[in-house]
């Protein structure tokens, strides 16, 4: 089917709820980092659909994998065994200690499957709690649960009353979760890198704190690793290289390669005070998304996927904070492996729409930080190309952000 982008944008003017503000692009093909718009403009992705082309577009393994399955079965619900959960559990739990998974749709999702069970495992203990400790600028979802834990007022104000309490205690204030954890927090819930809240690693006092607190009061801790895990920092997990323990944890995103899938990770001493029927889902765990996290799982442990990360993030690093040095508007370089935010110290709107003009596919949150999420698979010379565009960028629009 041939159309246009004008088209494409009148058609969802009348029939789209309007709840997304789309840049002016619409793409129809994929290769590895790049994507090619409806008019065949080329563009090197360094957003990946905001973390989830892992393995970048048209991967070959997944896409035999997804081609095969869809020809074979596609869903027969969690009524029934199928092969793929099973390794896909099994290949989770070797890469995090934690030996149960609940496969669900998207990284929401499991959160809030660990924010139920954290309840639950309350409940079963007899001594019920409620409460719940979150962190400034965090952010864990839009569904009620989720967004109960997301810290932006922007998200939450339209929706109240939300679940709750909640209590947002601030990264760079690790003694006040001393104040905050009580024993009647159920679980703290921590993003060990935050995404949507600008590219922001957790300190080490911080996750610190966090073991403190959980000791003290035996509150759970979930780790939110949407975003951070499953190799997209070279690590497996980004919460096993500050030192600690999840009871849960939430992942999506980089989990399917692009398939839909999410899965709450539960430790042995959580999961066993969950019963049949306490949480469900009629697709989560179908054999599509699993034999596609299967698939990824395979290239992050059998592959050396999460050594590649490691070696072209280091020189992207390098690179980034030589851009930073030769322009004053970038004020601070965060984050690890292949998740990068740029500090700008001004919005970030004008670098965005100047790099799209170039070819060159980032993304703007919490206004002023460029956020730059590749594809685990890049190779370094394209990472130098987008540098060498974002430099071309801030040379060119740079003042703009000062302004």
């Amino acid at each position: 089917m041939t159309v246009t982008l004008s088209e494409i944008q009148a058609r969802e003017a009348r029939h789209v709820l309007q709840t997304y503000k789309r840049q002016p692009v619409a793409f129809v093909r994929g290769q590895g980092p790049r994507l090619y718009d409806v008019d065949g403009r080329e563009y090197l992705d360094l957003i990946t659909g905001i973390g989830v082309a892992s393995l970048g577009h048209a991967h070959p393994a997944l896409t035999a994998a997804i081609t095969e399955q869809a020809a074979t079965l596609l869903h027969t619900s969690n009524l029934y065994f199928h092969p793929y959960q099973a390794e896909a559990a099994t290949r989770l739990s070797q890469l995090s200690g934690m030996q149960r998974a609940f496969f669900c749709n998207s990284g929401t999702e499991a959160v809030e499957a660990c924010l139920k069970f954290a309840r639950r495992y309350w409940f079963t203990k007899g001594t019920p709690r409620q409460e719940y400790v979150a962190v400034s600028n965090g952010f864990s979802g839009r569904t009620m649960g989720a967004l109960s834990v997301t810290w932006d007022e922007h998200y939450r104000t339209p929706f109240q009353p939300l679940l709750g309490p909640v209590t947002f205690v601030d990264f760079d204030k690790p003694e006040m979760l001393a104040t905050a954890v009580t024993e009647r927090t159920a679980a703290i819930i921590a993003e060990p890198i935050q995404g949507e809240g600008g590219v922001r690693p957790m300190p080490q006092a911080f996750a610190d704190a966090i073991t403190d607190a959980c000791r003290r009061t035996g509150a759970l801790y979930i780790a939110d690793e949407v975003q951070s895990g499953l190799g997209r920092t070279g690590r497996a997990f980004h919460s096993h290289t500050l030192g600690l323990s999840p009871d849960l944890m939430s992942l999506g995103k980089a989990l399917g390669g692009g398939v839909p899938v999410g899965a709450a990770l539960i430790a042995e001493h959580v999961a066993e005070t969950i019963s049949a029927g306490d949480h469900g889902t009629t697709y989560g765990g179908n054999l599509l998304s699993t034999r596609a996290a299967v698939c990824f799982l395979e290239q992050l442990m059998e592959h050396g996927l999460m050594e590649h990360v490691q070696a072209v993030g280091a020189g992207f690093e390098r690179r980034l904070r030589a851009l930073a040095l030769q322009h004053p508007s970038i004020v601070e370089v965060r984050g690890a492996g292949l998740m990068w935010g740029l500090q700008l110290a001004g919005d970030a709107l004008p670098i965005v729409e100047a790099a799209r003009e170039r070819g060159l596919l980032v993304n703007r949150t919490q206004s002023t930080v460029v956020r730059m999420l590749p594809p685990l698979t890049i190779e370094s010379v394209d990472l130098d190309r987008a540098v060498d565009i974002l430099d071309a960028v801030f040379t060119a629009v740079g003042n703009e952000v000062l302004a």
